[in-house]
């Protein structure tokens, strides 16, 4: 015979909210389990067009994910330099970075390819390659080396700008000290050109222009701006020698701990803050040139092809390195 207990109404109403309580406590829990936060790093200002990308990026995957991913972004290198946070995502101490190109060839070597000057004809042709087969390919490449390419952003292209006189020919390059990205391809293209390379970190290039540390650098102009570079550096020489991308990385500790779901959201989520980066880079671009020459900057726009001419001997230089040999000859053939 069952026994009947007898409960009264407030009794069973104080039990019912209890269970309620604990419901809840344990579908909050839960979702606290499932959320992910991906902790990314960079070394540019929040100015820049790349992190105003990154920004993006993370409103959309908290959308694609309702709001069980995010990004807590880490600009102006709090979290060390591009080397030291590629480090930091080798070992599982970081989620994600962006980087150039030219330092990822110290990590993954095929990646150099990118540092080789003039190997693309223009912007449309620079493009094709980064999204179509050989850019995925290049993306890849780094798996093996805990290393997971997502996508690339535009990074424009590189040119010089010195403190004393303009680069309007290489000979204009000798016997200056050239600030140069941790980039073995980036070191031989200044020989070829007759400058003297320097390795210096970005955080540190603006004293060592004061100082004389360095005589000039290379970059693009939305960099050369928010830097305030233009500030010691009175001379753009707009040869455009290199269009080095920006590549978004995930070490491959995070990438393998998502379950096939959230890589499907984060993928989406930087194919779509990669297109939204190229508008917002070419009017940056167009900005950025605007206002150093409002701040006195004197721009040029030497003969490329004198720069080419000295640089050319460069591609010859690979043909024992069979894969990125290839690579050059199959970039050339892109259209």
């Amino acid at each position: 015979m069952t026994k009947f207990i007898y409960q009264s109404p407030v009794k069973q109403i104080l039990n019912k909210s209890i269970l309620i309580i604990i419901v809840v406590c344990f579908s909050a829990c839960n979702n606290l389990q499932k959320q992910k936060t991906i902790k990314l790093a960079h070394g540019l200002d929040t100015n820049h067009p790349v992190h105003k990308a990154m920004i993006f990026m993370n409103n959309d995957l908290k959308k694609r994910s309702n709001g069980t991913m995010s990004i807590e972004i880490y600009p102006n290198q709090q979290l060390g330099n591009e080397r030291q946070t590629l480090e930091l995502l080798q070992i599982g101490s970081l989620g994600m970075t962006k980087v150039s190109a030219a330092v990822m060839e110290n990590f993954s070597p095929n990646m150099k390819v990118f540092g080789l000057p003039f190997l693309f004809k223009n912007k449309a042709h620079l493009f094709n390659v980064l999204d179509g087969n050989i850019g995925k390919e290049l993306l890849d490449g780094g798996q093996k080396y805990w290393l997971k390419g997502l996508g690339y952003y535009d990074s424009g292209s590189r040119s010089f700008y010195t403190k004393k006189a303009p680069v309007n020919t290489p000979n204009d390059l000798k016997g200056l000290k050239i600030r140069v990205m941790e980039s073995p391809t980036a070191m031989t293209m200044v020989n070829s050109l007759g400058g003297a390379p320097t390795p210096i970190s970005w955080g540190e290039l603006y004293t060592s222009l004061q100082q004389g540390v360095v005589d000039g650098a290379e970059n693009n102009p939305p960099s050369f701006y928010l830097s305030r570079h233009y500030e010691v550096c009175k001379y753009y020489s707009l040869d455009e020698h290199t269009s080095i991308p920006d590549v978004l990385i995930m070490g491959t500790h995070l990438w393998n701990d998502l379950n096939k779901q959230q890589q499907e959201w984060v993928q989406a989520s930087v194919s779509a803050s990669v297109k939204h980066q190229r508008i917002l880079w070419a009017k940056a671009e167009q900005e950025a040139l605007d206002a150093v020459k409002k701040a006195g900057v004197q721009i040029t726009y030497p003969d490329k092809s004198k720069f080419q001419n000295k640089v050319t001997k460069m591609y010859e230089n690979y043909k024992n390195e069979a894969e990125v040999y290839s690579l050059i000859q199959r970039i050339q053939k892109v259209k």
